[in-house]
């Protein structure tokens, strides 16, 4: 993907099943943007999170610089995405990849950057919230457009994971990897990392579900929070991985989403297969 693409010719791959993860490329996009944090990483303020005195009117749906800017060719380029699922929103410091506390995310990140010289791909490397006993547990790993699922990662495991499954085009056998099906919803709620996606995230998470149920999608779509994902003004930011016929995988990110926006997206994207161009990045 990247700036002034084509609509019709993003993030479009091919899902081989019968292939593992192949070779990629990472820059920590995680870590390009957003405010000052303690040294350790862990979050100081519960302010950041959305509230504390942030409200509609300053950065939420209503803010004055909501809608005021272009969306296409927003999104910088990019070939495979890792998602990590890894606790909650809630409790993501705003850099979860630096947190001396948070042991996964932090060795994960750094042993992509450590070895993106010998990997083929460029990756974005993303955080989803994880909770135990469900399809998104804590550890486990969602690969896109590869569409795959890698379970129960330990901070013991992340340099034979990164390089068997990211760097040889390998799998992780421990991890049982399982092909996904449906299509993906991350809606980036990092409240620490920035105040307008704590404000506008949690919103659209509840009304992409409230949704999900009234079209009975449930089962055949996915919605997750995610952490920082960059465009920090242009929230709420939502992006959608989806399969098509042939296995082919496609991949769509959309700007200044607000709850009134969800049917329209369910209904025309994830229904119809029609992009929403006012809201496309």
């Amino acid at each position: 993907m990247a700036s002034g693409r084509d609509r019709d010719d993003p993030l479009s791959f091919t899902s081989n099943p019968s292939s593992a993860s192949s070779p990629v490329t990472v820059s920590d996009y995680l870590d390009n943007f957003g405010e000052p944090t303690s040294r350790s990483g862990s979050f100081q303020s519960e302010s950041l999170l959305g509230g504390g005195g942030s409200n509609d009117a300053d950065y939420g749906f209503a803010r004055p610089d909501f809608r005021s800017e272009q969306l296409a060719g927003t999104v910088q380029f990019y070939e495979r995405h890792v998602f990590l699922c890894y606790k909650k929103p809630s409790v993501w410091p705003a850099r979860i990849e630096a947190a001396e506390f948070d042991r996964l995310p932090r060795l994960l990140s750094a042993a992509v950057s450590a070895r993106k010289g010998s990997m083929k791909k460029e990756t974005r490397l993303t955080i989803c919230e994880g909770h135990d006993g469900t399809e998104t547990s804590n550890g486990d790993v969602l690969i896109f457009p590869d569409m795959i699922r890698y379970r129960r990662l330990t901070h013991f495991d992340v340099d034979t994971f990164v390089e068997e499954v990211l760097v040889k085009d390998g799998e992780w056998l421990p991890g049982n990897p399982e092909m996904l099906k449906g299509s993906y919803v991350f809606v980036c709620s990092h409240g620490s990392r920035d105040r307008r996606c704590g404000v506008c995230g949690p919103p659209l998470v509840s009304k992409f579900r409230e949704e999900l149920e009234f079209y009975g999608l449930q089962g055949k779509v996915s919605v997750s929070p995610c952490s920082h994902i960059g465009g920090h003004k242009y929230a709420g930011n939502v992006i959608f991985y989806q399969s098509k016929i042939h296995r082919k995988v496609t991949g769509h990110w959309y700007g200044y989403v607000q709850p009134d926006d969800v049917h329209v997206l369910l209904e025309k994207h994830i229904i119809k297969g029609e992009i929403v161009d006012r809201l496309w990045r």
